[in-house]
């Protein structure tokens, strides 16, 4: 049985540091590989810090063949919906998730972490992000209320046993910009049909209260009448001023979260999701986040 990195479902961290790596022109992916296995693995835990690492798929898929799922792509195209609605394509080649109860101890997991890559990979894009009341999101609902219990989340978010990159998984990460004035300024009852839940309870809308535009009902994938679960661990991020959602979605199938964003877009129906119109995608990646086992074949056995 393949062990999935223990951060993915490590519930509860209320600090993070999100990073995005590119290799230097002349890099080696093997390298890059190499250094972050011998990184990761010893410190998954030192300090309190989970650390999670994922890697663009076509790069992994090149280092390491036979442990990556038939399929799984970049995030090269972005996604075009109706009436002109995008969501853009910033695909890198190296994510790196510290998460943990305290920043400061996030913080030097995070610069440890710079450090170590530098001389293979410069830093693309950073973001601190942080829990706000009861798990909600910056709009003041609460996030994540659809996720499987903690119980059948690996079901959910790892490939199965038995099929290549056991143990892995595919997580998709966006940055979302709120336009917190415009959103605030609805209506407590125009907000829950934007979203599709009561926003005290987060108690989901019949379906002809919050309409076929709701956020609910934009990401909820079915497959032959069987819904399709993604497991997320999203956060907030930002200032009093400038916020929002750093979406971070994890499955076994990454038709499942493009599909999502496809319905979001209003690519397949022509109906966009009304949370659109209040916040804004400015990132799009995926990664493949391999096993514990597979990361462990790259890392160096130097003392």
């Amino acid at each position: 049985m393949h062990v999935a990195q223990s951060g993915i479902f490590a519930l509860g961290t209320g600090s993070h540091s999100y990073l995005e790596f590119d290799l230097h022109a002349r890099g080696d992916p093997l390298t890059l590989v190499q250094v972050i296995a011998s990184l990761g693995e010893p410190r998954m835990t030192t300090g309190g810090v989970n650390l999670v690492v994922g890697f663009r798929p076509t790069l992994w898929a090149h280092v390491a063949p036979g442990e990556m799922p038939a399929g799984v792509m970049d995030f090269d195209q972005e996604v075009r919906g109706v009436d002109g609605y995008t969501m853009p394509a910033t695909q890198h080649d190296l994510w790196v998730w510290a998460a943990g109860h305290a920043y400061h101890k996030v913080f030097d997991v995070a610069r440890e972490a710079i450090a170590a890559l530098a001389p293979i990979a410069r830093l693309a894009d950073e973001v601190a992000g942080w829990t706000y009341k009861e798990s909600r999101d910056l709009t003041g609902f609460i996030d994540g209320t659809e996720n499987p219990p903690l119980s059948e989340a690996p079901e959910v978010a790892l490939i199965p046993d038995g099929s290549p990159g056991a143990g892995g998984s595919v997580v998709l990460i966006q940055k979302w910009m709120h336009d917190a004035v415009a959103f605030e300024a609805l209506p407590v009852e125009e907000q829950e049909k934007v979203i599709g839940r009561t926003k005290v309870t987060s108690t989901e809308l019949a379906e002809e209260v919050r309409g076929a535009q709701s956020h609910v009902s934009r990401t909820v994938i079915e497959e032959h009448g069987v819904e399709q679960h993604i497991f997320r661990r999203n956060t907030p991020f930002g200032t009093a001023t400038s916020h929002g959602t750093m979406f971070i979605g994890f499955s076994c199938d990454q038709r499942r979260l493009a599909r999502m964003l496809a319905r979001m877009a209003g690519a397949e129906d022509g109906i966009r999701d009304a949370l659109t119109r209040y916040t804004t995608a400015v990132s799009g990646s995926y990664y493949f986040v391999p096993s514990v086992e597979a990361l462990r074949r790259f890392a160096s056995t130097d003392d």
